[in-house]
């Protein structure tokens, strides 16, 4: 299964942009005049290793481009599939048939592991090294947490007040097939085993004024979907991630070194 989003107007249109040869998508989150005359770093995301890669003597569109896509949408999905194989054939060339040296962060990781598993040919082909930075491969607990509890947030403090709402990021969230693919693996031996603790207004018993729950992988889903009773979105989303990860069959010939 692979899930999707739709846009519900049909005059607007998300584009994710290619300029700069894709390092404009990946630079700084929000590139508005403002976020950048307060300098909100929260947002800063690959802007800074942009300018030390330019700084060693790489060259934008020749030996330094970089791949935005819609991360609302599952990793899987078709079109950003094809929008990377795009990207690294390009890269290729430009280079004059050297392989490619991938950096990805975080869900960026999934992405590429994602075109690894379906690709291997073609990864094989065009890729010389992958640097994968806190990919959240066997899921990221905390972030699942805040995205469908709460809502995320980026930037703390006074910052926050400049950016997307927990809230409003909340409602986003909880529609986007990516959010799923990142629920923690109840089958992974965690060294600890990440934990939702809440506090409940009253007890069973109605004796005490609140009770503190606690909710581990697999428990959190019934919190999850009571998060969620109230969106459009149907609770069974909640197993897709257990469904489909274990369909990220990473090639032998892939090794991993720490």
């Amino acid at each position: 299964m692979v899930c999707y989003t739709e846009v519900l107007d049909s005059d607007t249109e998300i584009v994710v942009p290619d300029d700069d040869s894709g390092l404009y998508a990946i630079d700084i989150l929000d590139p508005s005049w403002f976020v950048k005359f307060i300098h909100l770093s929260g947002v800063y995301h690959f802007h800074d290793m942009i300018d030390m890669l330019v700084k060693c003597g790489y060259k934008k569109g020749t030996t330094l481009f970089g791949y935005g896509y819609d991360f609302r949408q599952s990793n899987r999905i078709e079109k950003s599939m094809e929008g990377l194989k795009a990207k690294l054939e390009a890269a290729y060339k430009a280079s004059r048939g050297r392989k490619v040296n991938i950096i990805s962060h975080s869900m960026g990781g999934l992405l590429v592991s994602c075109f690894l598993s379906l690709h291997r040919d073609l990864f094989s082909k065009y890729v010389n090294k992958w640097i994968c930075i806190a990919c959240p491969f066997q899921g990221a607990p905390g972030c699942i947490n805040d995205s469908l509890l709460t809502g995320l947030q980026f930037v703390d403090g006074f910052e926050s007040y400049f950016f997307v709402s927990r809230w409003t990021m909340h409602q986003l969230l909880v529609e986007c097939p990516s959010i799923y693919e990142m629920l923690p693996n109840p089958d992974f031996n965690w060294k600890t085993q990440p934990q939702i603790q809440v506090w409940r207004k009253q007890s069973d018993d109605g004796e005490t004024p609140a009770k503190l729950e606690s909710y581990g992988p697999i428990e959190c889903t019934t919190l999850f979907e009571e998060a969620l009773r109230n969106n459009e979105v149907p609770p069974s989303v909640l197993k897709f991630r257990c469904q489909d990860s274990c369909s990220w069959k990473i090639p032998q010939w892939i090794c991993f070194k720490l």
